[in-house]
Order: structure tokens, then sequence, then C-alpha cells
């Protein structure tokens, strides 16, 4: 490990460098209800549909939940883990998270969750960014690139839409 005060060399790259060229992820689902149903579904019974065994810090017998402003999971033992600090909360329409699993804020992504009135229910848009702020933006990029769609899918599934 390098000194806290150290100099990089000059050919060094910090690990986190190149995040702010990343692009966000974009993911959509519709599902067959109104905006405010699709909202309280995502943000009031995430543990009924959450993938815990997948997507979780402490895996399958682990509760998560919105707990006033953050996103908590608590494990079977009572160990809790944020998962992410809500800075705006806009019911039925939006939330903004700063989005940090298993880390800390310091290592954090945003993250938007957006619902709106289509034809056939509610369009929900989840919006993944601020890869610059991540310990390791590629990587984490690609591991939220193949985890969103399956958690989507779920609470799709869960709301009664259509799973492709």
């Amino acid at each position: 490990m390098e000194s806290l005060f150290s100099h990089p060399t000059p050919d060094s790259t910090p690990a986190n460098a190149g995040g702010e060229d990343l692009e966000p992820l974009v993911f959509t689902t519709v599902v067959p209800t109104t905006i405010q149903h699709a909202f309280m579904g995502f943000t009031d019974h995430p543990h009924l549909w959450w993938p815990m065994a997948e997507h979780s810090v402490y895996g399958a017998g682990s509760h998560v939940e919105f707990e006033e402003n953050m996103i908590l999971e608590t494990a079977e033992d009572g160990r809790t883990s944020v998962w992410g600090t809500i800075d705006d909360w806009q019911p039925p329409m939006s939330f903004h998270t700063s989005w940090y699993p298993a880390s800390t804020p310091l290592w954090s992504t945003e993250l938007l969750v957006a619902f709106r009135a289509v034809d056939g229910g509610t369009e929900v848009r989840l919006v993944h960014d601020g890869w610059e702020g991540a310990e390791d933006p590629k990587a984490t990029r690609e591991s939220y690139a193949e985890g969103w769609p399956g958690v989507l899918a779920n609470y799709s599934r869960f709301m009664g839409g259509a799973v492709a």
C-alpha cells in the first residue's frame, strides 16, 4: 500500500480514473398499475421482490427496506448495512439516492428511479450514473449492467408485469 502522503509516479493512474467517461446505465420496465401503486411496490415492499440471495450484503434471509432517508439491509442476526442515502424523495414520481451497497458513502454512485404513466400502466425508469464516485468505476458499472435487469424483472413480476 502506498503511503497516504506519497506522491504518485508520473505514469500512475488513480483506481477511479476514467469514471466520468462511462455512460449512465438506463433500464425501464412497464408494470400494469398506477404510478402510486408502482411507487409503493418499489419503496414500501422491496423485501417481497428484491433478490437477496444474489444481490445483497448478508444474503438470503436478510431484509431490505426504505427507512427514513436511507435504504437499509438487516441481516437475520440484526447486523445492518446502509445501501444508500436518499437525497431527493418525490412520491410517487421519483427518488434519488447516493448508492453504495457493501461500501461507504465515500465510494458512492448515483441512482434515480422515476415513475410515469404510459399506455398499459406505469413505466419505471432506473438511471444509474456517477461512476467516477466508485472505487473501481469500470468494474462497478459492469457489475450493475449485469445485475439491474434481474432485479427489475423481479420487481415487474411482483407487480404483475410481463417478464421477457
